[in-house]
């Protein structure tokens, strides 16, 4: 009797892993910018070999098929020497640099504030990757519970008691002529309202 019960609790367990793993919504097709937007000079914006390819003029290119309150955003990135750039969430559409948070993208660029860095909130000084190597970066936005992963480990743990941004769209930035940044496998999870 014992035996079977914890059959069937190791079985839910697992059947709940599998649903929560088919919330994630992939946000790119690898073929189009279908469902992104860009807030100015959309020519910075191409697909290339199944990334999303930022390369030219300051740019900030927005997911609008929906907005995060608490979520999750991930993508695998990888970014030439002293390029620059970030993953935007909760993001106000607007020209210019967007109001929200910044998941920073940086590994070589004169700007000292690093990778996995929750920019102007928590700054990571310390590169943690070498450039033009792909990596993951994981944001979980809970509430004002911030947490930023690079390739499974947790570089920023922040909670905002500001609640400084509550609501906006995901962005990618690209953040001046000379970085070369590309996104994979771009990920989106709601998380339950708190």
């Amino acid at each position: 009797m014992i035996i079977r019960s914890l059959i069937l609790t190791f079985a839910f367990a697992g059947s709940a892993l599998v649903s929560a793993d088919a919330q994630w919504i992939r946000m790119f097709d690898g073929k189009t910018l279908e469902g992104w937007k860009a807030n100015q000079n959309p020519a910075s914006w191409i697909v290339r070999n199944e990334a999303i390819v930022g390369d030219g003029e300051n740019s900030h290119l927005f997911w609008m098929a929906e907005q995060c309150e608490s979520c999750e955003f991930k993508a695998q990135v990888r970014l030439n020497h002293g390029g620059n750039s970030g993953m935007y969430f909760r993001a106000k559409f607007m020209p210019g640099w967007p109001h929200g948070y910044e998941a920073q993208v940086n590994n070589t660029h004169a700007d000292w504030k690093r990778t996995g860095s929750l920019y102007n909130f928590v700054d990571i000084k310390e590169q943690l990757i070498p450039d033009d190597t792909w990596w993951e970066q994981h944001v979980i936005a809970d509430g004002n519970h911030i947490m930023i992963e690079v390739n499974g480990k947790t570089v920023v743990d922040y909670v905002d008691q500001k609640n400084t941004y509550t609501k906006g769209y995901l962005a990618l930035q690209q953040h001046n002529k000379g970085s070369v940044v590309e996104f994979k496998d771009l990920m989106f999870r709601p998380l339950p309202k708190k």
